[in-house]
């Protein structure tokens, strides 16, 4: 690794066309796991000015109707932000074309006689975690998130007739022997009211900028970029037509380490795409918390219809105290890989994953009813007496 260093990474706010979608597509899977927690999901979403499509497959025994959908969605994008004239929830025209599972696919997955249940497609999937931040996550990413979040929340309490929900930032670290010391660079481009000028606009995103950086961190004013093109009015699908499953390396680890392909929003646990990635970042947080490695990255194949995983990598990218095949030979003996036993371990057949679609998918604090489930470290005592 070299002496020195930039790395940079980027977020987006919940109100980012993308990410609208992401939530959509989520908050369906939650109903319907809500009421039967066997549901399989592949929900997708497209939202542009005043319409929101809904496609994909479903198979459940939820009673959900296409009016429980609509007012969900439309509720959705209310407490998201959206009352502007291109995009408003009560204008909203929202077409639905949810459909009935492949029969195919099931007869493929589903557990039968002798039969373990299968992966719900084949893929490889990738977990990370490094000791950059007190989450186990790369800087970059995480102070990105941390920036949105605290300007949502400003914007919610103080600036809702100022600023909007669409929002993106882009921090850039500067490295030093490996560790992040300080931010080289920080943007953020924010939609704000017609009336406020780019000043107004500065002036308030600043001291969050200031507030969600570590102290001393904060880059000089020249450094410093805020609505570069100078106006950011027009925003969210309105400005830039929306997709599920389009910012991957936002919901994982901001380039920073690999990505598997697979989006993870609309999709039931079933699909390993979700729920193996999950579990890759819950070995990785694992061994780093164990004090096993400052870095570590997991990779598992599958393939759909198969229980087992075909293959899992581990590396600790040079940093393990030991040997990467005697956690590897750990992780294989004591861990259940196959996608049900996943599913169980992390409870990821709960309604929880609508919260997960903005603000990074790792990092975030496990909650009580399973929520970021992935994100524990109760393996990390037996992992630390590995020698």
């Amino acid at each position: 690794m070299a002496q020195q260093y930039l790395f940079t990474s980027e977020s987006v706010s919940a109100g980012h066309p993308d990410k609208v979608c992401d939530q959509i597509s989520d908050l369906i899977v939650d109903m319907y796991l809500e009421q039967d927690p066997e549901s399989r999901l592949a929900i997708e979403t497209l939202a542009t000015t005043n319409r929101v499509v809904i496609a994909g497959e479903y198979r459940s025994t939820a009673n959900i109707k296409k009016s429980d959908i609509e007012n969900a969605i439309r509720e959705l994008i209310k407490e998201i932000g959206y009352e502007q004239e291109g995009f408003h929830y009560e204008a909203l025209d929202i077409s639905n074309y949810l459909h009935a599972q492949s029969a195919d696919i099931a007869v493929g997955v589903d557990a039968a006689h002798n039969k373990d249940e299968g992966a719900g497609d084949q893929g490889i999937m990738f977990g990370y975690a490094c000791d950059e931040t007190d989450v186990l996550m790369p800087a970059a990413l995480y102070y990105s998130h941390r920036i949105l979040q605290n300007l949502h929340r400003a914007r919610v309490e103080q600036y809702q007739g100022i600023l909007g929900p669409d929002a993106k930032a882009q921090v850039t670290l500067f490295y030093q022997d490996g560790k992040p010391v300080r931010a080289h660079k920080v943007l953020v481009s924010t939609q704000h009211a017609e009336s406020a000028s780019l000043e107004k606009v500065r002036e308030i995103v600043l001291p969050i900028i200031e507030n969600s950086l570590p102290k001393g961190w904060m880059p000089s004013n020249e450094d410093i970029f805020v609505n570069p093109t100078g106006r950011f009015v027009i925003g969210g699908p309105d400005g830039d037509t929306g997709l599920t499953g389009r910012k991957i390396i936002v919901d994982t680890y901001g380039g920073a380490a690999p990505h598997g392909g697979g989006a993870f929003s609309g999709k039931d646990p079933t699909k390993v795409d979700r729920s193996a990635a999950y579990m890759m970042r819950y070995l990785a947080k694992n061994v780093v918390a164990a004090g096993l490695a400052k870095r570590c990255t997991f990779q598992v194949a599958y393939s759909i219809g198969m229980a087992k995983p075909l293959s899992l990598y581990l590396t600790t990218h040079g940093t393990g105290k030991v040997d990467d095949q005697i956690i590897l030979d750990w992780i294989l003996k004591n861990v259940d890989l196959r996608p049900q036993a996943v599913r169980e371990r992390l409870n990821l057949n709960s309604p929880i994953y609508l919260r997960t679609a903005s603000y990074g998918h790792f990092g975030r604090s496990p909650q009580d009813d399973g929520g970021f489930s992935w994100e524990r470290t109760d393996l990390a005592k037996q992992l630390s007496k590995i020698n």
